[in-house]
């Protein structure tokens, strides 16, 4: 197998074809601190991608509760267990990826799920970690605690159901990175179901194809954020480009925020698939428990997180999430007030760093009223 550079694992690996990378790699961040599990984001993707027939049980975007939360059940803890020993030397990936895990005779270590694991999306839905007892949410993380995680297909930079097809329909765009299935030669092997390990990949059992997120690149390609982002009532998503980290653009939203302030870390690094969807940690939840989602940096992206408020530029970038439907490519700060841009430094959005405070008074003395209910 050639030999590529991952550097969410700060080392090379094995993957079955060489290092190709996209022009301008589509990328994405994540608030795991804002998002309220409204479903609204899997509303807007399942109305607009997947309301026909075989579709009814994909859900190319979902929101599930961790840790007892999974759609379909078990997909990280199975490939987890299956991976085995996974160590880090401080940001250098020891164990081994799903490649260079797989059993002899195939490409990519996984497992295919049958049609029950689909059927319980909201599982663990709220369910606690820890004991409940008094005082328990006053502390950091917290004694008892759960999170929300949303998630879409990754478009991995190196796309596991892309290695496991044996009929080559799996592509990345070479404008984008968005990872696309062809229809026309897809044979439904679901190979790809099997190698995905974040399970983003479904067969359509009526057309006798797999599907996927295709990340709303007709949006995209008009300059518009993918459905799930734009209809996000919580405003924790943020789509744009990723770079290297030595191609970094300090003015890009997505490069500054994971590669200057690292506050924004990849969804089980350690499979080995370097996924360019990005999550600012939870602040409320276990480190351990987070470092085996998110891998090394959770500590790091937690302390600066808690100093956004002192952190001017940080803090005007946490305030673009879903200020705008459009696509942010770059951002500049004016004084207390932070502005998106375009590739061309036109301005498509401006927002106060800090929100607005308007007091109201107690007392309409023209008209003689009380404006509060106690005096």
């Amino acid at each position: 197998m050639p030999r590529v550079y991952n550097w969410q694992l700060g080392r090379e690996m094995s993957y079955w074809y060489p290092e190709v990378r996209a022009k301008k790699q589509f990328g994405a961040i994540f608030d795991v601190n804002k998002c309220i599990a409204c479903q609204t984001c899997t509303l807007a993707c399942k109305t607009t991608w997947t309301s026909g027939k075989g579709q009814e049980s994909m859900l190319w975007n979902n929101v599930e509760s961790k840790p007892y939360g999974f759609y379909p059940l078990g997909w990280d803890v199975k490939l987890l267990d299956m991976l085995g020993a996974q160590d880090w030397k401080g940001k250098t990936y020891q164990g081994k990826t799903i490649f260079e895990s797989a059993p002899a005779g195939e490409r990519v270590l996984g497992w295919r799920p049958d049609s029950r694991d689909y059927a319980y999306p909201n599982v663990g839905e709220d369910d606690c970690a820890g004991d409940i007892t008094k005082g328990a949410h006053m502390t950091l993380p917290h004694m008892n605690w759960f999170f929300y995680l949303a998630r879409i297909c990754n478009h991995c930079t190196y796309p596991g159901c892309l290695a496991a097809c044996p009929r080559g329909s799996i592509y990345k765009r070479p404008e984008d990175g968005i990872v696309l299935v062809d229809q026309g030669k897809c044979r439904g092997y679901q190979e790809c179901v099997k190698a995905c390990p974040y399970k983003k990949v479904f067969f359509n059992p009526m057309t006798g194809t797999s599907e996927k997120c295709i990340g709303c690149y007709p949006k995209q390609e008009q300059g518009l954020a993918p459905q799930c982002f734009s209809n996000c009532i919580g405003k924790i998503r943020m789509a744009g480009s990723i770079s290297k980290p030595d191609q970094m653009r300090e003015d890009n939203p997505i490069d500054y925020l994971i590669h200057v302030k690292k506050i924004a870390l990849p969804l089980f690094p350690q499979f080995g698939l370097e996924p360019n969807v990005y999550y600012v940690p939870p602040l409320h939840a276990p480190a351990a428990f987070l470092t085996q989602i998110f891998g090394p940096g959770v500590e790091e992206a937690t302390k600066a997180y808690l100093n956004a408020p002192n952190d001017p530029d940080l803090m005007g970038l946490l305030a673009l999430f879903g200020s705008t439907e459009q696509i942010i490519p770059r951002f500049r700060r004016v004084g207390g007030e932070m502005l998106g841009l375009d590739e061309d430094g036109t301005e498509l959005i401006r927002v106060p760093i800090q929100e607005p405070k308007y007091i109201r008074m107690a007392v309409d003395a023209a008209r003689g009223v009380l404006l509060t209910n106690v005096p």
